[in-house]
């Protein structure tokens, strides 16, 4: 299918020209307090009709933690067939640098990252890199307050592993910060930061190799769809791994497409981020 469309009607639409989906999470399926009934809905109709869904999300933890959380918000599990996270492809890096030891940078919840990478952990003074997940406490702090931290850090040029390249992500109506908030303002301080996640290559190389064992076959990337809120992580990434993408307009990126010609507002806000995508919409659905 060649042709770009924006304002897309529904999943349902395009389902014969793909295989496999690889679907953003928070902000698309779900916006961490609540699951949105007619995505989860259009993405079980999919797999209804022949196809694999993966959820491939920048969350900061192994995949085995996600269940529990779609359960508590109501994602159903047969909108879905495997989970792919930053976790999973930021392990790998950060098990290769073990013993290390490292600066751990975020919350508790993430700690389960770390099991079985042989890390072992110290003083900002004493680390030979920084771990980062997100902030340590992202429902108060901002990453002004990382500003002392960050430059220590630079001054002792320490690399940074980021977990989480998400900037923001929406819960219920506020705007929490992610851990690429906090690489963005160290990349600013000239730090070095290597990630995982959306949009660079070890998620996806990942997700290609769950979508085959899946399919027991393998699946031309022309058949793969990318369906994210994110231009940066979700589109961006899409583009660099040469896979068609859904932008789904009415997440992070929602109160930049206002009430005008929603066809013109979309190629302009891509034009703005000098990427592109095959398809947009306000919301999946079917």
């Amino acid at each position: 299918m060649s042709e770009t469309l924006y304002n897309l009607s529904g999943l349902g639409d395009i389902v014969g020209h793909y295989d496999a989906v690889l679907c953003d999470v928070w902000g698309v399926v779900h916006n961490g307090q609540e699951a949105f009934t007619e995505c989860t809905q259009a993405l079980a109709k999919f797999r209804e009709a022949g196809g694999t869904v993966i959820m491939l999300t920048n969350a900061p933890r192994p995949a085995e933690d996600i269940p529990l959380q779609f359960e508590t918000i109501g994602v159903p599990r047969h909108c879905w067939d495997d989970i792919v996270t930053s976790g999973d492809a930021t392990r790998a890096i950060l098990a290769a640098r073990a013993p290390g030891p490292a600066f751990k940078l975020g919350p508790p919840k993430d700690e389960r990252l770390y099991h079985g990478t042989g890390l072992t952990f110290s003083t900002l003074e004493e680390a030979k890199f920084i771990s980062c997940t997100g902030l340590f406490d992202d429902r108060n702090e901002t990453p002004e307050d990382y500003a002392e931290l960050l430059s220590a850090a630079a001054a002792l040029h320490l690399p940074m592993v980021c977990a989480n390249p998400d900037i923001i992500a929406q819960f219920g109506d506020q705007t929490l910060y992610c851990g690429g908030a906090l690489a963005q303002s160290y990349v600013a301080l000239g730090g070095d930061v290597i990630f995982g996640g959306k949009p660079h290559d070890p998620i996806y190389a990942l997700s290609f190799s769950r979508i085959e064992k899946l399919r027991d076959t393998t699946v031309d990337r022309a058949r793969i769809l990318a369906i994210g809120d994110g231009l940066t992580t979700d589109v961006m990434g899409a583009a660099a791994q040469g896979l068609d993408c859904l932008f789904i307009t009415g997440g992070i990126h929602g109160a930049q497409i206002r009430d005008g010609e929603y066809a013109k507002e979309v190629a302009h806000l891509l034009d703005e981020h000098s990427t592109s995508s095959r398809y947009a919409m306000q919301a999946l659905c079917w």
